[in-house]
């Protein structure tokens, strides 16, 4: 199940506006993370394809079994490195950013041993 970091970002941006919103579009995806439309939709063509998601007639957009997997594993790892970041004292700003780049990259041995250091 390799994934790279535009689908991870693509999947976990779906994760988070569907926990604040009763259904998730390409358009609510282009707002939140500043894109053109016509480039999410090509993600969203992807993620489809890749089994990801599932779109409805009427556009609204779904994780699978195996997108929301994905989604929940980049968000856990971004909510946690974030805080740590914050914590030792970075700028929540940075914080944040260094994350975003962090959660893509990072081995889920090392992901998990900083896990249990920090909890």
């Amino acid at each position: 199940m390799h994934t790279n970091e535009s689908e991870e970002n693509y999947l976990e941006t779906i994760l988070i506006l569907s926990e604040s919103r009763p259904v998730v579009r390409s358009v609510d995806i282009a707002a939140e993370l500043d894109f053109k439309k016509s480039s999410v939709s090509v993600a969203m063509k992807k993620l489809r394809e890749h089994n990801h998601i599932t779109v409805t007639p009427e556009g609204f957009i779904y994780l699978t079994e195996s997108g929301k997997e994905i989604a929940d594993r980049i968000y856990e790892r971004h909510k946690l490195l974030s805080s740590w970041l914050e914590r030792l004292g970075v700028d929540p700003e940075i914080a944040v950013a260094d994350a975003c780049r962090i959660e893509h990259v990072i081995s889920a041995e090392s992901f998990e041993a900083i896990k249990g250091h920090i909890s």
